[in-house]
């Protein structure tokens, strides 16, 4: 811990964000309604989610409102199975803008190594999925992110470009309204031994939605795990995307998950 947490401290102080390489019954299904999931790349592996950690603080974003429905995960990319149950569900923020320095910051005590080897020592990503839900109110676009282990603290902001971490260089997100990146902390996306990649599956990086066109890794270092969300087509008047976001965990095809779901209003391209 020592060592990751030195890492992180000479890391933050010029440190750039960047690429590099739902028990679930019929309640699930009725939730399920008008969800319509990305189906995953052929031939890529599989994501899937990881259990919550027990703490959390948040700050710079609204409280849910008490009307809030909080959802479960509604992005699988296979169907229930018996024993499958949603553990716990909560919005960590609320419907707001995220804007270039105003970001949602969520911190998860993680405490590592999370479970022995070979198991990676950080929360490590498992999944990502995708789905669009066109009749909720606002109608939006979501992105999930699914963690074994525990879940990960995390920064969420609207950024002008997406930058690869390390080296500087700008990734490219053509097509795109504006750049949503999502910053993991205490987390990794790689083994052990960091020789092969813990994702087993994800959808393709051309989403093609209205409010999530696109996406891209942005970094898997020192445990931090960053993404770039490429949101909306181009307009003359950029819109300020409302973001909401929750933490869903659960028990999911026998794995036990740990779902950052990122949802983005998809009113202004409808």
């Amino acid at each position: 811990m020592s060592e990751i947490t030195s890492r992180k401290t000479s890391r933050n102080a010029s440190r750039t964000i960047g690429t590099r390489t739902t028990g679930l019954g019929l309640l699930t299904a009725l939730l399920l309604t008008g969800c319509t999931p990305s189906t995953p790349q052929p031939g890529s592996s599989s994501h899937t989610t990881a259990p919550a950690s027990a703490s959390a603080t948040s700050t710079a974003a609204p409280a849910p409102s008490a009307s809030a429905t909080v959802p479960a995960d509604s992005d699988e990319t296979a169907p229930p199975q018996s024993g499958d149950t949603v553990i716990s569900s909560t919005i960590t923020h609320d419907w707001s803008w995220p804007g270039p320095g105003s970001p949602y910051k969520i911190a998860h005590q993680v405490t590592p190594p999370i479970a022995p080897p070979p198991e990676p020592p950080l929360p490590y990503l498992y999944t990502l999925g995708a789905g669009q839900h066109p009749s909720d109110n606002p109608p939006y676009d979501q992105m999930s992110f699914r963690f074994k282990g525990a879940f990960p603290s995390y920064e969420i902001e609207y950024v002008p470009e997406l930058i690869q971490d390390g080296s500087g260089k700008t990734i490219p997100m053509p097509g795109t309204a504006s750049i949503l990146r999502v910053v993991f902390h205490s987390a990794q996306a790689h083994s052990a031994d960091g020789t092969s990649s813990t994702i087993v599956s994800a959808p393709p990086e051309s989403v093609g939605y209205k409010a999530i066109t696109s996406y891209a890794q942005a970094g898997d270092f020192e445990g931090y795990v960053s993404y770039g969300i490429g949101v909306g087509r181009p307009m003359g008047t950029v819109p300020q995307t409302k973001v909401r976001v929750y933490e869903v965990e659960k028990i999911e095809q026998g794995q036990h998950l740990y779902v950052v779901a990122v949802q983005l209003d998809s009113t202004a391209w409808k």
